[in-house]
């Protein structure tokens, strides 16, 4: 997903670039790119206004652009689902505890405060 994104984006990015954006290593964008190619989803094309050398650009085709959707939807769909499921818990666990109030507030920032990719620690 964040390579199509990426790809979308940024056509004519790098391998390296991609690999650096996406935090995976270029054995695996370079792959990842040929798979992407073999399905379908991505046409490598050459470009020649590189000054040194050609370059290429990694177009998304019609199919491509139609999986990152579905990818997009797919998603986004998990993400509400877990989210839902954690607002369950968290609500069980404030009624379990009373009133609704955290015995430490610092404690309750720190989960309201963490990015969509990290967990507090218990």
């Amino acid at each position: 997903m964040a390579i199509l994104r990426h790809l979308a984006d940024s056509p004519q990015a790098s391998q390296r670039e991609l690999a650096r954006d996406t935090g995976v290593s270029l054995g695996k964008i370079n792959y990842a790119l040929r798979a992407l190619i073999d399905k379908g989803w991505v046409k490598a094309g050459n470009f020649s206004r590189s000054r040194n050398k050609l370059g290429y650009a990694y177009l998304l085709t019609p199919t491509g652009i139609d999986a990152k959707v579905a990818l997009t939807r797919s998603f986004l769909a998990r993400k509400m689902r877990e989210y839902d499921r954690l607002r369950a818990e968290i609500e069980r666990l404030q009624d379990e505890l009373g009133a609704g109030q955290s015995p430490m507030p610092e404690a309750a920032d720190a989960v309201h405060h963490a990015g969509p990719n990290t967990e507090a620690k218990e």
